[in-house]
């Protein structure tokens, strides 16, 4: 079982850490300090299951629990507050840990995760294939922002974040731009090592030196193309 721990006091970690180091079946943890750190850390380490605190700046646990990409990975909230428990349970949370906590119930909420993988593994209903999102969290100074991935035209990288350039601004998201072209799903397309635009936003393609491009989109930006990726762009412009 593969699990993320999301936390954002470095000692809750260490202690849920530990003790899971006393758990069999465990293959591999992972950490994150944050929600926008977890959104990221999902994308490339794929968990079964999330050990989620639920308050933490910029992003609540229960505001990651309903932002989560489909499929879903698994929730169980660890949290020194009972106040949430009506709010964790409408997220579909396996069990609701409530700190201090001691091996033996952690154990508890371990094997409920198991029975849980197990029944998804011998015959229920398949996962279906992930589902594009339809929008983004974006924090910022404390105020959360939604983006709706309709009105998000292209993206590039800037150091460890990306820019969701949009017609009303373009806010910064910590995340890979692979990780999140990957979420995003079909309607998006590398155009360079560090772009993407979503396809349908393309008005014009632009030849310019070396088989490189430019792509012009309908909201007037101008997006670089890279000989790399222009064959690809122009065959989901022009599908047989």
């Amino acid at each position: 079982m593969r699990l993320l721990i999301v936390d954002d006091e470095r000692p809750a970690r260490l202690k849920l850490r530990h003790l899971l180091a006393q758990q069999d079946g465990i293959t591999a943890v992972e950490e994150a300090a944050d929600g926008i750190d977890a959104l990221e850390r999902i994308a490339s380490f794929r968990p079964d299951a999330l050990l989620l605190d639920i308050e933490m700046p910029e992003l609540s646990g229960i505001e990651l629990a309903a932002s989560l990409p489909e499929p879903a990975p698994l929730v169980v909230f660890v949290t020194a507050y009972e106040r949430y428990a009506c709010q964790a349970f409408d997220c579909d949370a396996i069990d609701y840990l409530l700190k201090p906590y001691d091996g033996d119930r952690l154990a508890r909420a371990l094997a409920r995760l198991r029975r849980k993988l197990a029944a998804g593994a011998d015959g229920q209903p398949a996962a279906l294939p992930p589902a594009p999102l339809e929008q983004l969290l974006v924090s910022e100074r404390g105020v959360t922002r939604v983006v709706r991935v309709a009105d998000i035209q292209w993206i590039e990288t800037a150091d460890n974040y990306v820019v969701l350039h949009t017609a009303a601004g373009s806010p910064l998201l910590r995340q890979t731009l692979a990780g999140l072209v990957d979420r995003l799903g079909a309607g998006f397309i590398r155009c360079h090592r560090r772009a993407a635009v979503q396809v349908g936003w393309i008005e014009q393609v632009v030849a310019l030196d070396k088989g490189d491009g430019e792509l012009l989109l309908r909201g007037g930006a101008r997006v670089p193309c890279s000989r790399q990726y222009r064959a690809d762009v122009m065959a989901r412009l022009n599908p047989a």
